[in-house]
């Protein structure tokens, strides 16, 4: 550093005044050292911005702000082309590959904290990095659509009415008042004051309340809106005792709680899973913690919610797509903040902030909905399992059907397995009855010793659950003339009839038109619905059985709000009904009553060339199976099948789901399928033929170029081939898979591989994307 002395300058305003006075009144009278200090660069924020571009994005400070303000995880509204975006900030450097004088700078920083804590961000880039995705993508995905369109990361601020110090309902002011004496007093019984939104719902008119105020006999005070404070006696109501494999369970996972332990709780149907987890809540909470648990299906969300608020008392946020972007973002803002005890909610519920992290619950771990199936193409799952880690926390996955991977893990010890092989309250398992109808008459799908079975079980006072995973009227419509199809224009598939609607609907793409009335090709009129949905079954049991109310439970059926609870509610009061339905109802429901589960059609699964298709098909017997004898009266459950003696069935129905997954897994060995190896793949579509596997083949060749070059081993590249559904949506589709024998060669080819992938000409022409551990190959 060059220090040099000179006069003491003053600074230009002093000189200024300084130039109207006598010059012998400027003379020098001492000399300070004068350091000529090195000016500091200026600092450059690395964003990253929700954009499906791998990269980061170099900005300068907005005006203004200081380094010392900027933190990792802190939003910025910066330009980007002829828009504004909303980035953020993952690094402060003082370098670019741009010159500083190019960089345009950020337009404001819109937090004092960064709303994503350190923990949540390093989440973040670790899934950023797995999943090969776009890490500004990935931090998007994290946050509420609020904060990303950026809303303040705080809670909102709300008018609270309350009663004035001192006011009276004796006041004579309000003597001949009588609707001010009511609000008063419904005031005067809540001393922490009434939320202005509330004011409906307690019968409270604004226009009283306003009157009350110019009276001083009321007061409003505007705060932040928190939902309660914590209380010192958690349960609301007596805990279930438990058995002794619950108990078991209980203390293994307990003793565990001190730091990252994983565990599956591998419980059969009715055997008192969630009494363990909640348990386990009371005791995260004495410690003064929080814990999330999610579950596969919003339609779960209203009954856990109730199930969880009759036992705690508790602040309770529950996050889901159903719920509207504001109230979202408050319960995201309270777990983040501690306000929130417990946090239920579906896969996207994983990125909740925690500020007292204790416990995480995967409930139904197999399910396939905790997979992201677009954008950002994680498993709740997984990343759930690497965040407990990260925390230092435990994890407690359920299911009484668990997925391969998660028994492969638990068999080799990476998972504690506690299995609960009885029904809580001595409840007992149901029998299943595999039903032979080759050469069997159906009527919409039910033979008639199906009908036979449903009618006794009615005339018993019993419910009836019948299963049939197809939505709509029939699969499809036939010309019975010419053999015509309804075909969708823009896919590979056929349409469904939906014949309340009068429509025929794609299932696949969305696509809608009228059912026409006569035949597009040869103009004939005999038009036949061919097979049987929920609809067709569930007009058939109507007129079969007119004496009992017949209830299906799909996704058309309740898609109204609050079309499940209502339909819930009827079920519980318990009732002789027939309930039928698709997966949804398999999921998790208690349903007391129903004694007899019939199963339409068990042999989708069985010709699938998905190497996952058996799985499946296991666990939704076994799931929707379980809905049956959950109280004092015994199950049964019958399966219409056309092959009753296919060995998959026969074990499964005969030997239980843990005997059906330890052949699978020795299969899955013997083929080297996951979970003995790792897969990702490379799906492509375009709007013209071939595109898409041109690009694969190139893509294919890159990818056997970089396998020399880098020497990796353990590889193999499985196509291009087009999709099984080759065109959707008007697209034409196809993949290229690649299986690994080894999780960090494949990623190493990965990351590379994308490099190359983002540069080819070809994939400009095209739609592709990268799915890191697949899970439908389609």
């Amino acid at each position: 550093m060059r220090v040099c002395h000179s006069a003491y300058a003053l600074p230009d305003t002093a000189l200024s005044r300084a130039s109207s006075l006598p010059q012998g009144d400027i003379q020098p009278r001492f000399y300070l050292p004068l350091i000529e200090i090195p000016r500091v660069p200026d600092a450059i924020l690395r964003l990253a911005l929700p954009s499906p571009l791998r990269r980061l994005f170099d900005y300068r400070a907005p005006a203004g702000v200081l380094r010392a303000q900027l933190h990792p995880g802190m939003r910025l509204r910066v330009p980007f082309g002829r828009r504004e975006m909303i980035g953020i900030l993952v690094e402060v450097t003082d370098t670019s590959e741009v010159p500083v004088e190019k960089l345009k700078p950020a337009l404001a920083l819109l937090d004092a904290t960064p709303p994503l804590p350190p923990a949540l961000f390093k989440l973040c880039l670790w899934t950023s990095q797995y999943y090969q995705h776009s890490l500004g993508d990935t931090l998007s995905w994290a946050l509420p659509v609020l904060l990303r369109q950026g809303e303040l990361a705080e809670a909102r601020q709300e008018r609270f009415w309350s009663a004035a110090p001192g006011a009276s309902l004796d006041d004579p002011r309000i003597a001949r008042a009588p609707r001010q004496r009511e609000a008063l007093a419904t005031l005067a019984q809540h001393p922490h004051g009434v939320a202005h939104q509330l004011l409906s719902k307690l019968m409270l008119s604004k226009d009283s309340l306003d009157l009350l105020l110019a009276k001083d006999l009321v007061q409003v005070e505007i705060r932040r809106h928190a939902p309660g404070a914590r209380h010192e006696h958690w349960l609301a109501q007596p805990e279930l005792p438990l058995n002794p494999e619950q108990r078991a369970a209980y203390e293994a996972i307990r003793a565990g709680f001190d730091s990252y332990h994983a565990f599956l709780l591998a419980g059969v149907t009715g055997s008192g899973k969630t009494e363990v987890y909640l348990q386990l809540i009371r005791e995260t909470l004495e410690a003064g913690k929080q814990a999330l648990v999610l579950i596969p299906e919003i339609n779960l969300g209203p009954q856990t919610l109730a199930r969880f608020e009759q036992r705690f008392n508790a602040r309770i946020a529950l996050i889901h797509s159903a719920v509207n972007d504001r109230e979202r973002l408050e319960a995201w803002l309270a777990a983040r903040d501690g306000e929130a005890d417990i946090i239920i909610g579906t896969r996207s519920a994983l990125f909740t902030p925690m500020k007292n992290p204790g416990l995480i619950i995967i409930d139904e771990e197999h399910d396939g909905s905790y997979k992201q199936q677009e954008g950002l193409r994680y498993h709740a799952r997984d990343l759930a399992l690497v965040r407990a880690r990260q925390e230092n926390i435990p994890i407690v996955l359920g299911s009484a059907t668990p997925s391969l991977e998660s028994l492969h893990n638990a068999y080799t010890g990476r998972y504690g397995l506690l299995r609960l092989n009885e029904r809580a309250g001595g409840a007992k398992q149901p029998r299943f009855l595999r039903l032979d109808v080759k050469s069997r008459p159906l009527d919409s799908g039910i033979s008639g010793p199906m009908q036979q079975a449903i009618g006794q079980t009615l005339a018993a006072g019993q419910q009836v659950l019948v299963f049939l995973n197809r939505r709509g009227f029939a699969p499809t419509l036939l010309c019975h003339d010419c053999g015509w199809m309804s075909e969708c224009q823009r896919c590979d598939a056929r349409m469904t009839v939906h014949q309340r609607y009068g429509e025929l609907r794609c299932h696949h793409c969305g696509y809608v038109e009228r059912v026409p009335r006569q035949c597009p090709k040869c103009n004939k009129v005999d038009l036949r619905p061919v097979g049987a949905g929920t609809e067709r079954a569930e007009e058939r049991l109507a007129i079969l059985f007119p004496d009992y109310p017949v209830l299906r439970v799909d996704r058309d059926s309740t898609s109204r709000k609050d079309a499940m609870n209502q339909l819930f509610a009827t079920i519980q009061k318990g009732q002789p009904c027939i309930l039928i339905g698709t997966q949804m109802l398999a999921k998790g429901h208690h349903f007391p009553r129903v004694t007899l589960v019939s199963i339409l059609d068990a042999d989708g699964g069985l010709f699938s060339g998905d190497f996952r298709a058996s799985e499946r098909m296991a666990q939704l017997i076994v799931q929707v199976a379980g809905r049956a004898g959950r109280a004092e009266e015994p199950g049964k459950v019958i399966i219409q099948t056309h092959l009753a003696d296919h060995p998959l069935l026969v074990q499964l129905t005969e030997q239980g789901y843990f005997a059906f997954a330890e052949q699978a897994l020795s299969e899955r060995r013997a083929a080297g399928l996951p979970p003995f190896a790792h897969l990702a793949l490379l799906r492509a579509e375009a709007h013209k033929p071939g595109q898409a596997e041109g690009f694969l083949d190139e893509a294919c060749s890159e990818a056997e170029r970089l396998l020399a070059e880098q020497n990796l081993t353990g590889i193999e590249l499985l196509g291009p081939v087009p999709a099984p559904m080759e065109r959707r949506a008007g697209r034409y589709r196809a993949q290229l898979l690649v299986q690994a024998t080894a999780r960090a060669p494949l990623h190493r080819l990965l990351a590379s591989w994308l490099l190359v992938l983002e540069q080819m000409p070809s994939g400009r022409a095209v739609r592709w994307s990268l799915d890191v551990d697949p899970v439908d190959l389609y």
